[in-house]
């Protein structure tokens, strides 16, 4: 993690939680992240099985340029179904933190780099079923919250599970082998190939809906 969003969350989380592997989402306060609120979200698993934003601040909706309450959270990212869904109810599942680094395309090819950070909620009943998380900007870019993005491609993965404490912390090598959920996906390039190619033919396709932002 290099950047204070996603710093102040984790270390914020891991207070909570005490000795607990997860905190449970009755102990998260909105008004101890004032600072940092408007990048936070809250995802839950909806009856479908989806992972969906319960909550999104009001600086996630700008970035995107429409309100994603209850929407899919696979559905902000290229591939979204194949790794991102995966890798958070991975996150849930095994109640171990993930920084997620990603670049961020516009429609006018803009582009930004992001960390995204997920880390597991329980509900009341123990269940470890919610993440409470963070989108924040590598660099503060003029255009940000004026050209909407389209979406989000993953650069990497990996867990967080060393700095939840230990015997000895690995160094930024071991991290990158053995911590990474998955392997690098297609090169950022053939990403913006091949998602902007589906948009131009959604577009050509009388019977599919499209939406513009």
């Amino acid at each position: 993690m290099r950047l204070k969003t996603t710093i102040d969350l984790f270390e914020y989380w891991n207070r909570i939680r005490g000795q607990d592997l997860a905190p449970l989402r009755s102990q998260v306060e909105p008004t101890d992240l004032r600072q940092i609120l408007s990048s936070v979200f809250l995802l839950e698993t909806t009856d479908t099985g989806r992972v969906a934003f319960r909550l999104a601040g009001t600086r996630i909706c700008d970035l995107f340029g429409r309100d994603v309450g209850g929407a899919p959270f696979s559905e902000l990212w290229a591939y979204g179904n194949d790794d991102i869904e995966p890798t958070a109810v991975g996150v849930m599942t095994h109640a171990i933190p993930a920084l997620l680094n990603a670049t961020g395309f516009t429609a006018a090819g803009h582009r930004a780099c992001f960390e995204v950070i997920l880390l597991p909620l329980r509900s009341d009943n123990g269940e470890c079923d919610k993440l409470l998380g963070a989108i924040a900007p590598a660099a503060a870019l003029s255009w940000l919250e004026v050209v909407p993005l389209q979406f989000l491609a993953l650069d990497r993965s990996r867990l967080l599970h060393e700095r939840l404490g230990g015997d000895e912390e690995p160094n930024d090598t071991e991290l990158e082998d053995k911590h990474t959920l998955y392997a690098r996906p297609p090169s950022i390039a053939d990403t913006m190939r091949r998602v902007m190619s589906g948009l131009f033919v959604e577009a050509d396709t009388p019977s599919v809906p499209v939406r513009h932002n």
